[in-house]
């Protein structure tokens, strides 16, 4: 608004420094949520209509000019303005400014620190909502690409060490859990989030009969807010969707880092589309998974924003700080870099290309069928502990002659028992060595198959709210 006078100008002698009204401003970043900051109003108007607060014919014009706003800048028509305060300013200041007198009554029973906390929590309703159905879009795509591999033999590690075989498709469904959880954080989000602080004005309701019930229900909220202080201060939900982003974040940085690995010549297991990948401006052989690299670095990001929250809430007063302007550019932040994460890795992973041999050669090079062979021993009479010692012995034979168990001569085996016979090799193959592994979450496909299904059947029952 630059020299144009404030709205809350009557308790000043002199205009603010202009510093000031740039150090004071948010509509920069909180002009994204016009929208929401719109639809609250024209609920606000509407109540007071109602209640008789306002002349019904008032509460109209109020409405049919906050419509007109909302087109217009939808349109292009209308212009954030740089030097108003924030977007509640900037509606109202319009609103005046086409009504006169009339458009000066929608903030009757009403405080920026009531409404700018309606807007937030609308905002991110809406945005729980995208980015449930982005998670949901994934989950889509790991169960197919499960479904397309349960007998795709690889190994799985501990350590970053091969450890016991298991499938492509065991292993994505490890990830499709992570993110079932991930849907049930935002619906708790959301739920949280759905509370109407509206009506706890400043910090201690009003003296007009306002019926704040119906203005919950007109925007779909679940409840009003029980005490306006808390109403007006709680950031809360706001921790909590973050909380959220985060554990996605990290769940989508744990599976980028194995693509990375994955991608790598040292284990060649998958191939990106070229569509994913970037190269290098000197090394013209090299062919990056940078969008991987970039959702691990971008998880950082989010984790700050979330600390940002957390350490911003941690020593204010009841009721509304100013301090808690910062809480929406670190709610923007968290949002747009969790959808751009999820809208690139989802086509990357499902454009994907699996090299099933080179899992499987690892798992045959990595002894992962160790433990099978120690339990063929055990199921023969002989304890535990003096298989695994043998097992182990056999092991370390291999690797001195350069082979693996399932090229190992019978009659090395023999030499250790006469527990050994030729069914050893059935026993250490790495494809029965999977099947066999069909206890339930196991890796045997008819294991994952009950994965998927169990997956699918939670994904098509869920409802955010």
């Amino acid at each position: 608004m630059g020299n144009k006078q404030k709205m809350w100008a009557g308790r000043f002698s002199k205009q603010a420094d202009e510093r000031v009204n740039d150090f004071n401003s948010s509509i920069s970043f909180d002009c994204r949520m016009y929208k929401q900051d719109i639809e609250g109003s024209i609920a606000h108007a509407t109540m007071l209509g109602k209640q008789g607060i306002i002349e019904q014919g008032e509460s109209e014009k109020i409405i049919a000019g906050l419509k007109e706003i909302s087109q217009d800048i939808s349109d292009g028509k209308l212009l954030f303005d740089p030097d108003a305060e924030d977007i509640h300013m900037f509606v109202e200041a319009n609103l005046t400014g086409r009504l006169g007198d009339t458009g000066k009554r929608l903030h009757t029973s009403r405080s920026r620190n009531d409404q700018v906390a309606l807007d937030i929590r609308m905002y991110m309703r809406d945005e729980i909502k995208n980015i449930v159905e982005l998670v949901k879009q994934l989950l889509e795509v790991i169960i197919k690409l499960a479904k397309d591999n349960l007998t795709t033999v690889m190994p799985g590690y501990t350590h970053l060490q091969r450890a016991q075989p298991i499938t492509l498709a065991h292993h994505l469904m490890a990830y499709a859990q992570m993110l079932l959880r991930d849907l049930d954080r935002f619906k708790d989000a959301y739920r949280r989030t759905n509370c109407m602080p509206l009506g706890s004005c400043a910090l201690a309701g009003t003296t007009y009969p306002i019926d704040r019930e119906f203005v919950a229900d007109m925007l779909g909220f679940d409840e009003v807010c029980q005490n306006s202080l808390d109403g007006v201060s709680d950031r809360d939900f706001c921790i909590d969707f973050l909380t959220a982003v985060s554990t996605l974040m990290m769940h989508l940085s744990r599976f980028s880092e194995e693509i990375v690995l994955w991608c790598s010549w040292e284990f060649k297991f998958i191939e990106l589309d070229d569509a994913y990948c970037t190269g290098s401006s000197i090394m013209p052989q090299k062919k990056n998974p940078d969008i991987t690299e970039l959702i691990r670095g971008k998880t950082a990001r989010v984790y700050g924003d979330l600390n940002t929250l957390l350490t911003m809430m941690k020593g204010l007063s009841l009721a509304y700080n100013k301090d808690m302007q910062e809480d929406k550019e670190a709610v923007f932040d968290a949002v747009d870099t969790a959808k751009l994460c999820l809208i690139t890795f989802i086509p990357m992973l499902e454009t994907m290309k699996v090299i099933p041999e080179n899992m499987r050669s690892a798992a045959a090079k990595g002894f992962i069928n160790a433990t099978d062979c120690a339990d063929y021993l055990v199921k023969k009479g002989m304890s535990f502990r003096d298989a695994y010692k043998i097992t182990g012995t056999l092991v370390a034979q291999c690797i001195e002659k350069n082979t693996d168990l399932e090229n190992l001569p019978l009659e090395e085996y023999e030499k250790m028992t006469n527990l050994f016979n030729n069914d050893v090799y059935e026993a250490i193959n790495l494809e029965t060595c999977v099947m066999q592994r069909n206890s339930q979450g196991g890796p045997a496909p008819e294991a994952v198959k009950k994965q998927i299904e169990y997956t699918q059947n939670k994904l098509d029952k869920y409802k955010l709210f």
